[in-house]
């Protein structure tokens, strides 16, 4: 994989982390336990169907296994996105796909295939305020409302910033642990102290909570290149976005000035400041 394929995939902190902390099967199954109110004890019967080759969107999945004829798909999510049952629908598509690899099965068989139960869980974990518990639904995108459609995919969002899912997080003590660690770097920072100085901070005091404690121990060089790789990518994302805004302001007031408009006007339209704006007048040729 080229360096530029790899720079494009890679996730922002907290799925990193996400990911990180529940590959581990005894996590991943005291998550499974809880979301479902089941009791399962062998983390051995979790079959890991992650998908590691496929990407869509540009991301991977989080994380994705089959137990007693179910098939799970966790997603983390730091921003809102309410497309993420088209993402589903992806995701799932490939793991049957996958599925009836593994074990041999023809779709074109005149025998009907018996295929393990989806269920696709996001996690949030942004900072826009959204509700403990919400389902999207793949039908809310359909044009045609008057219209049955033929597939759903509905993703269950839950929110586990800290203070939300009180339940769940009781029930998944790992679970409430990432959602401390996670408040404790943004307290930090919010303090003002640098996201150097807040990532050690947090990692130090959680250390000493006894929250992640042996998983912070043995990866802190990989949760603090992490959170590093994740603001730089912020930012750089960050002034892509605002170079794109600036460049499709001057071409609004371009055209407006070769409409007749007057200057000030256009000026006030596009919100430019004054600098923004001579460098606008000059790439014209127009007097300041």
């Amino acid at each position: 994989m080229s360096e530029a394929s790899e720079t494009k995939i890679k996730r922002t902190y907290k799925d990193s982390l996400f990911r990180m902390i529940f590959q581990d099967r005894e996590a991943l199954l005291s998550l499974y336990n809880a979301i479902n109110g089941t009791y399962y004890e062998d983390p051995n019967g979790l079959i890991i169907t992650t998908l590691e080759d496929a990407i869509y969107l540009s991301w991977k999945n989080d994380v994705s296994f089959l137990i007693q004829d179910v098939l799970s798909l966790y997603e983390h999510q730091s921003t809102r996105n309410p497309n993420m049952p088209l993402r589903g629908l992806f995701y799932i598509s490939s793991l049957f796909q996958g599925y009836l690899k593994a074990n041999d099965l023809d779709p074109y068989s005149s025998v009907l295939l018996k295929l393990p139960t989806p269920r696709y869980v996001v996690f949030y974990n942004g900072t826009q305020e959204e509700p403990d518990r919400t389902e999207l639904r793949l039908s809310d995108s359909f044009i045609r409302k008057d219209v049955e459609p033929c597939l759903e995919c509905t993703a269950l969002v839950l929110n586990i910033n800290y203070g939300h899912n009180k339940e769940l997080m009781k029930a998944c003590h790992k679970l409430y642990e990432y959602a401390y660690f996670i408040q404790t770097v943004r307290e930090f920072l919010g303090d003002g102290l640098t996201r150097d100085a807040a990532i050690d901070r947090a990692v130090v005091s959680c250390i000493e909570a006894d929250i992640l404690k042996d998983f912070l121990n043995r990866h802190r060089a990989e949760v603090k290149d992490l959170f590093l790789t994740e603001y730089d990518e912020k930012r750089h994302e960050r002034t892509l976005r605002e170079e794109g805004e600036l460049k499709k302001a001057y071409e609004i007031a371009a055209n407006m000035l070769k409409d007749g408009m007057a200057p000030e006007k256009a000026k006030s339209y596009v919100n430019l400041n004054d600098d923004q704006w001579n460098e606008l007048l000059k790439s014209l040729g127009m007097p300041d």
